[in-house]
This record gives structure tokens, C-alpha cells and sequence, in this order.
């Protein structure tokens, strides 16, 4: 039986990662680098080596070097799934002030697992106790979404994926510039242009170095077919479930999505990957907004509000908001999914009473205010114009 402060299990857990849990062995990491492991981080000291007792599956290793000016340089990250008592070792380059894409050699290697007896004590134990936390929040990662996903520089043997805070960025042209589209037309005059065209012709011609990106599954570019008429246009801009139907089409499993999600929100949490948080966002609001899909997709959906609300629980309310609208963009985004849950008749008890059961808990957490969602729809819905 476990106590209530957990320490038998503690104890249990630690004694089965003692036998099962891979080990990481870091080599001439410098004193003072901000290294991590999943949601924890540490400042590394003089005898620093690297960690033990890591249990087997999906990790997310970070760190960030620091200057002689003790200025943290952004963080950088790489995934490895950890097999059974596996070791891992890398080592730091001093010139690059980042570990080696290089593999040790197999007798280094060799070497250093003959010596692990007298190499414990400079390992850290990995921090069990929040092991059932990075379960919960990576619970629909497998390999599969790690090797569709993941960087492809180095992604091999050893999962050299690394994954930057701060892009490698490389000059490109308009056309290939990331969300830039073709060019605006320059007879155009900047008066007539849109406030998202005139963004766009601010920003430089940069897009990621190939290779040193997250390979996310692309969003959907516009949420309505080709040859759709201006009422089937409209109605498509109030109903995600095309869009959600076009992206599920691009993976093996649509239960996919919420590895993805999870994927990306991890990256961000323990990474601090802005892309990844803008992908996580864009998952968020593809889901939230569709109401003809649920009732088939009912599965995802179980799962979508479950995963959310862990994943909530991590973040500061703050993060969540638009800095120039004010708006929380997960609460608003809810409202929508809560209002469409609520009323559409083909969805099941289950769902209604999970979502339901959710907005109490997000209630009480955040004081957000789920009454009266249907007055949303009045209030927020479209001028339909029929065009001649």
C-alpha cells in the first residue's frame, strides 16, 4: 500500500529504476551550465557527470550554456526514448559550447560502462518524483511521433535531434519565406494593403536552417475546399471539421493528434520552443472549433479535454493571453467547444458530462466563467452576404 506522503512508493520506484533506468553520462560539462531533464532543471556543479536511474521511455534532455559574463545562452534540447538499463554518453564541445553531434567511440563507450561502480557518485538520481507527472503529460508520445516529428539533423542511433529555443535561421526568398506566401503585388499602394500583409512585408527573408526545425504536421492553410461557394465558405469559418478532417488525413492514427499536441507542448515547457507553442495554439484552436466532427471523433475528443486540462495546470495564465487583445486564448477557445458540446444532440453522455466536469475544475483553478455560452453564438455570430 502506498502512504500518503508517498514515501513507500518512493521507495519502491527507486529501487526498480536502480535495476531498470538508463543511465546519461555527460562528459567536460562546464560548472554553471543550466542543465535538465523533462520538467526539472539544476545548475551543474564542479563533479557533475550526468544522470542515473532514468526511467525507460521518452525524455527530453536541455540546457543552456552559460558566458563568462554568467549570461544563460538559449536553451537547447534534444528527445531520446531510453531503453532498459541503457547508457548514454556525450561530450561537451568547449569551442561550440554545446555537446557534440560526433557518436563516442564504442571503447570510450565500453570504458566508461566497465567504470560505472566508480562513476556513480558524480551521477544524479533521476527526480522520481516527478516521473508520473512527465507520464501524464507524454502518455500518447511514442517513437513514431518522435521520428515523424523531431528535427532530422543527427536523428539516428542516438537521437541527435536538437531542438533550439532560438532557430538557425538561413536567407530565403519571398516566396519559401515561412507564412510568407507569394509577394504582395507592388502597385499595390501600402495604404491599400491589410495589417497582416504590411507585417509581412516587414519582416527579413529568414526561414530555419533545413534540418534544425520541429517537422510538425503543417496546419491547414484556409478551412474551406476549393470551388466552395460564399455560403459554404461562411459556414466552413464557423465549423473547424473540414479543417480538423484535412489535418487527421495526414496522419497514420487520428489519436496522432494528441501525441502531437502533447509533442509540442513539451518542447515548449521543457524547451522553451516558441514554435512549438505557436503549433500547440494552433492544435488547441483546430479542435476547439470544429462541432461536426465530435460525435465521430469522440475518442479524440476524451482524450483532447483530458490532456488539456493536465497540460493547464503547468502553465501560468499569463502565457495564455494575447498580449494586444488581453483575451485568454485558451478560455475563449473552450467556450466555443463547451457551447458546441452542450447543445449538439448527436454526442454521447460521456463527453457531455467530461466537459462539463472540466469546466467546474477550470472554474474553481482559474475563476473562468463558463455560464451562458449559447449567448456567445448571438453575439459573436457573422453578417452572411450572399454575393451576386
Amino acid at each position: 500500500m502506498v502512504s500518503k506522503d508517498g514515501r513507500e512508493m518512493d521507495h519502491e520506484l527507486a529501487k526498480r529504476l536502480f535495476e531498470i533506468g538508463g543511465t546519461l553520462v555527460l562528459l567536460n560539462v562546464p560548472p554553471g551550465t543550466d542543465f535538465g531533464v523533462d520538467i526539472k532543471s539544476w545548475t551543474t556543479g564542479e563533479d557533475f557527470k550526468g544522470v542515473k536511474m532514468i526511467p525507460p521511455g521518452f525524455h527530453y534532455v536541455h540546457y543552456s550554456a552559460k558566458n563568462e559574463f554568467g549570461e544563460l545562452a538559449p536553451r537547447v534540447g534534444f528527445i531520446h526514448i531510453f531503453k532498459e538499463s541503457e547508457l548514454l554518453v556525450k561530450k561537451w564541445e568547449v569551442k561550440e559550447e554545446d555537446f557534440s553531434f560526433e557518436s563516442i567511440p564504442k571503447d570510450t563507450v565500453s570504458n566508461i560502462k566497465t567504470d560505472l561502480k566508480n562513476l556513480d557518485r558524480f551521477l544524479g538520481p533521476y527526480p522520481f518524483d516527478m516521473w508520473l507527472k512527465w507520464q501524464e503529460l507524454t502518455s500518447k508520445v511514442d517513437a513514431n511521433i518522435v521520428e515523424r516529428c523531431a528535427p532530422v539533423c543527427g536523428y539516428g542511433k542516438y537521437y541527435v535531434n536538437y531542438i533550439r529555443s532560438a532557430l538557425e535561421l538561413e536567407h530565403c526568398s519571398d516566396a519559401s519565406r515561412p507564412r510568407g506566401g507569394e509577394p504582395v503585388k507592388k502597385q499595390r499602394r501600402i495604404g491599400r494593403l491589410s495589417s497582416k500583409e504590411r507585417e509581412n512585408q516587414l519582416l527579413p527573408d529568414l526561414k530555419p536552417k533545413p534540418g534544425t526545425e520541429l517537422r510538425l504536421t503543417e496546419l491547414p492553410d484556409k478551412y474551406f475546399p476549393d470551388g466552395a461557394t460564399p455560403s459554404e465558405i461562411t459556414q466552413h469559418s464557423l465549423d473547424n471539421s473540414y479543417a480538423l478532417d484535412q489535418f487527421l488525413n495526414k496522419l497514420n492514427h487520428p489519436m496522432e493528434i494528441i501525441g502531437e499536441l502533447q509533442l509540442a507542448f513539451v518542447c515548449f515547457l521543457a524547451g522553451q520552443s516558441l514554435d512549438a507553442f505557436e503549433h500547440w495554439k494552433g492544435l488547441v484552436e483546430l479542435l476547439c472549433g470544429a462541432d461536426a466532427a465530435i460525435p465521430s471523433r469522440l475518442g479524440v475528443y476524451i482524450e483532447f479535454l483530458h490532456i488539456l486540462e493536465i497540460q493547464l495546470s503547468y502553465v501560468p495564465e499569463e502565457v495564455l493571453c494575447d498580449i494586444v487583445a488581453g483575451n485568454n486564448f485558451v478560455y475563449c477557445n473552450l467556450r466555443k467547444l463547451f457551447a458546441n458540446i452542450e447543445q449538439n444532440s448527436q454526442i454521447d453522455s460521456f463527453l457531455k458530462s467530461r466537459a462539463a466536469r472540466m469546466r467546474g475544475n477550470l472554474t474553481t483553478k482559474f475563476m473562468w466563467d463558463f455560464s451562458h455560452l449559447q449567448d456567445d453564438e448571438e453575439d459573436e455570430a457573422p453578417v452572411v452576404v450572399e454575393l451576386e
